[in-house]
């Protein structure tokens, strides 16, 4: 009996499940992205941050070696800074946007941007930190790798910020069939008030 008055006319004309099949529609392709373009230009910027892990980031030792903290990396003086930085890069700005462009959805475009903006401050201080050793250190500056992979790492924000928060073609489709449909019910209801 339920199931009838789901699908009986509302007041207004439409059936209540009509609108609810349009509802779950529309959250539907919110749970999406659509990349475009920016896919290519996210999957070549990723490429460029995981090559950069073979780069030097301080003295010899490179972003592999600080992301293990090998001896090369123990030697160089690496501070948390750093491993937080190549950490936070491996996770969100490499797998976590491959997880995104593969999949799709929102939510892990979302959590690779939101970690990776937070990557974006850990390699900045990871640069800042590598200037100012103290002077009787004998470690090196910040090398190729690591401003290679801060600056892949804006770029991937960057166009993950833009993905995050545009509308999708089959997103505004569906607001625009509920529109309709919210527009049809209220036509009934305002012609009955004159």
């Amino acid at each position: 009996m339920q199931r009838m008055t789901a699908d009986r006319p509302n007041e207004f004309g439409t059936s209540d499940h009509r609108r609810a099949e349009l509802e779950a529609a529309e959250r539907k392709a919110a749970g999406v992205i659509d990349p475009g373009v920016r896919a290519l230009v996210v999957a070549v910027a990723v490429l460029i941050l995981l090559g950069s892990f073979a780069l030097p980031h301080a003295g010899s030792a490179n972003g592999w070696e600080v992301l293990t903290f090998s001896q090369d990396a123990a030697a160089e003086e690496i501070a948390l800074p750093s491993r937080l930085f190549v950490w936070f890069a491996l996770v969100f700005g490499g797998l976590g946007s491959i997880i995104a462009l593969v999949t799709g959805k929102w939510a892990a475009a979302w959590i690779a941007l939101a970690g990776s903006a937070v990557s974006i401050i850990f390699g900045m201080l990871s640069i800042w930190s590598r200037q100012t050793l103290p002077a009787e250190s004998t470690a090196g500056g910040p090398g190729i790798g690591l401003v290679l992979g801060w600056f892949a790492i804006i770029v991937i924000v960057f166009h993950w910020c833009r993905v995050v928060w545009a509308r999708t073609s089959a997103q505004l489709e569906a607001e625009a069939r509920l529109r309709e449909e919210v527009a049809k019910d209220e036509t009934p209801r305002l012609r009955r008030k004159d």
